[in-house]
């Protein structure tokens, strides 16, 4: 297999984008990406989106946007893995690369979700859940991931102050990002008196809905080299999944599919956690960035709270975790998430990423999940 490289990334500013439509979105980005590579073709495109059916009723995206971006009749692919979308999208850019079957693949990633009112957006968002055992019986994923949260407060004595404290970086963190779609401070006392979602979450604890794209440009590393531009090498690839429903799991507290997947780029990528200069995760909700945290080999289990509280994960911490603002300040349209984390890495690895930089950033980590933890793509990056 070749060696892969991304040579070029784009993202427009995410959030309640009323006058752009969902192939307006994904095209801005995609030409910003194209253009950022310094590429005139394309041979094949990936597009990574949970539910465009449900939130604008329009499937069939594989051809649509390669039309609308003008560059049909290439090959095209739709991919679906609820909110894991956009990374399995970047994965299978990667594989396209690497087997050789393309040389030049645009990945890109798009969700328009404020078109619908709230129930129908909690009705599309659901769809990744178990229809049987889980959303018939009326639970959404606010009240999955609480349940997530009561029993990781159970077992290991997080604390709802801890929860909070990932809402707050994260936030510091967007603050710096003209991209994301809630860039402002909080604290912790307004996470806390926030309304009440699903005990112990509160409103704050929660990612927003979005409307977004984000794209990037994928070529082999040696057709790359001859650009002579800052090049960002894909190393580690991994992906696995888990049952949908939590009933079914071995451990709620657990992400398996998170660390199965980790397991497998560190192997490829050759590296370990105190390897990594920063991550972009999956903060669906606060709960989650501690779940996912551990499940990486970041902290030991259980420990995810107190790193976050001790300020490990912090810009200027041992471990800088979602320095994009993650999902819960940047924004979080489904599709696109996992390709918004890679042009994070990417810009972060190239030294472009501004005010938000990671000193000497070398080797980053992208983990993008569907669900309460059903599937997770993990991919690692580095700097050549």
């Amino acid at each position: 297999m070749r060696d892969v490289a991304v040579i070029g990334v784009g993202m427009t500013p995410w959030g309640e984008l009323w006058d752009k439509s969902l192939r307006t979105n994904f095209v801005e980005s995609a030409l910003l990406a194209i253009q950022d590579a310094g590429v005139d073709k394309v041979d094949s495109m990936f597009v990574g989106s949970m539910s465009s059916g449900v939130f604008v009723g329009q499937e069939h995206l594989a051809s649509l946007l390669a039309d609308y971006l003008g560059y049909g009749p290439i090959p095209a692919v739709r991919v679906e893995s609820a909110c894991a979308s956009g990374g399995l999208a970047f994965k299978l850019g990667f594989l396209e690369v690497a087997s050789g079957v393309s040389d030049i693949v645009l990945v890109g990633g798009v969700e328009k979700m404020t078109d619908v009112n709230g129930s129908e957006a909690t009705y599309a968002l659901g769809t990744a859940a178990d229809q049987e055992y889980e959303c018939f019986h009326g639970v959404t994923f606010p009240g999955l991931y609480a349940l997530i949260a009561r029993a990781h407060m159970e077992t290991y004595g997080t604390t709802r102050e801890q929860l909070a404290m990932v809402a707050v970086k994260n936030h510091e963190h967007g603050s710096l990002n003209p991209l994301a779609q809630f860039p402002f401070k909080i604290t912790v006392d307004t996470v806390l008196k926030s309304v009440l979602i699903a005990d112990p979450l509160r409103i704050l604890d929660c990612s927003p809905i979005t409307d977004g794209a984000a794209a990037v440009v994928l070529a082999p590393v040696e057709w790359a080299k001859t650009l002579k531009k800052p090049m960002v090498k894909i190393t580690g690839v991994g992906h696995a999944t888990d049952t949908i429903a939590l009933s079914d799991r071995r451990d709620i507290t657990s992400l398996d599919a998170v660390e199965k997947a980790a397991e497998q780029a560190y192997k490829m990528s050759g590296r370990k956690p105190s390897d990594l200069s920063l991550a972009e995760v999956h903060d669906c909700f606060t709960i989650a960035e501690i779940c996912v945290t551990e499940a990486l080999g970041l902290f030991p289990k259980g420990r995810g709270g107190e790193a976050v509280e001790q300020g490990l994960t912090r810009l200027g911490g041992k471990i800088p975790v979602n320095v994009s603002g993650g999902l819960k300040s940047k924004g979080h349209p489904v599709g696109a998430t996992g390709v918004a984390q890679i042009v994070e890495l990417v810009k972060q690895l190239r030294g472009e990423a501004g005010p938000r930089q990671v000193k000497d950033a070398r080797v980053g980590l992208a983990q993008n999940m569907g669900g309460s933890g059903g599937s997770s793509v993990v991919h690692i990056l580095e700097k050549m």
